[in-house]
């Protein structure tokens, strides 16, 4: 998709159809091989002789994040992100409790990672689950708050009811680089900021939770100024707007595999 939109925007229409082409065929192809319809989710995997590795983990929320996912297929995986096998109250785990190699202090089988949490409530937000990328960004924003600050690089997975605050993994790194980048990726979906200045357009939705109140982002870099935005319930201004830069107050529809042409 990438791919196309660059030959678009050089004029090399040609290109473009070819590379978007082989997306949508992409994304037919992957919702076809591994969408696996009794159990409404997507196989982690296919092994050598294409049949399922059949786990539910949080890398399917990477996959509403690129945009692969059919819309038809949409809510059944936003589901079961944000069912209580997967959503631990503090964030997504890994590998569902309901899986047999589910352990809530291993590496990969069941812990929560913030920058993992952060995509898949990306993923939920571009696809129009509102409520649930709010949780799990309220969730994240909870566990910094219980471990100083700062989110590290994973933690366990047991249940926020369990223990009064994230279950610590002893060798996780604190910091690490894409845990302290995943509350700004938080902040940027919760606040659906999304500037295209070579088309002279920002987009600025704010979604911004009741229970965080009044939020101001300053400084934001943009088109050789700085940019400053306060969301005070349904109350949004924004400072520092670009001279010939046009405010949209809408969500962005991001581009899709599904649909050709798009700008």
């Amino acid at each position: 998709m990438a791919r196309g939109h660059f030959a678009h925007e050089a004029g090399d229409e040609a290109t473009a159809t070819a590379y978007r082409t082989k997306a949508a065929d992409l994304k037919a192809a992957f919702n076809r091989d591994f969408w696996l319809d009794d159990r409404q989710w997507f196989a982690m995997a296919l092994d050598g002789d294409n049949r399922p590795l059949d786990a539910l983990t949080s890398n399917m929320g990477h996959c509403l994040w690129t945009g692969i996912v059919d819309q038809d297929k949409a809510a059944a995986v936003a589901g079961h992100l944000m069912s209580p096998a997967m959503f631990s109250g503090w964030g997504v785990r890994t590998l569902a409790t309901t899986m047999v190699g589910y352990n809530p202090i291993s590496y990969h089988n069941g812990s929560v990672w913030p920058h993992d949490s952060a995509i898949v409530a990306a993923g939920l937000m571009r696809y129009g689950f509102v409520e649930e990328a709010q949780r799990i960004a309220m969730g994240l924003i909870d566990t910094a708050g219980a471990v100083g600050g700062r989110l590290p690089e994973l933690f366990g997975g047991l249940d926020r009811s369990e223990l009064p605050g994230p279950l610590g993994y002893p060798a996780s790194c604190s910091p690490q680089a894409w845990a302290a980048a995943a509350p700004l990726l938080l902040l940027r979906q919760l606040l659906r900021f999304d500037p295209w200045l070579p088309h002279g357009k920002l987009w600025l939705a704010p979604v911004v939770p009741r229970a965080i109140g009044r939020l101001r982002v300053g400084h934001i870099p943009l088109g050789g100024g700085r940019l400053a935005v306060e969301v005070d319930g349904d109350d949004v201004s924004v400072e520092g707007l670009p001279p010939g830069v046009e405010l949209v107050r809408e969500a962005r529809q991001p581009l899709s595999g599904d649909v050709l042409g798009r700008d």
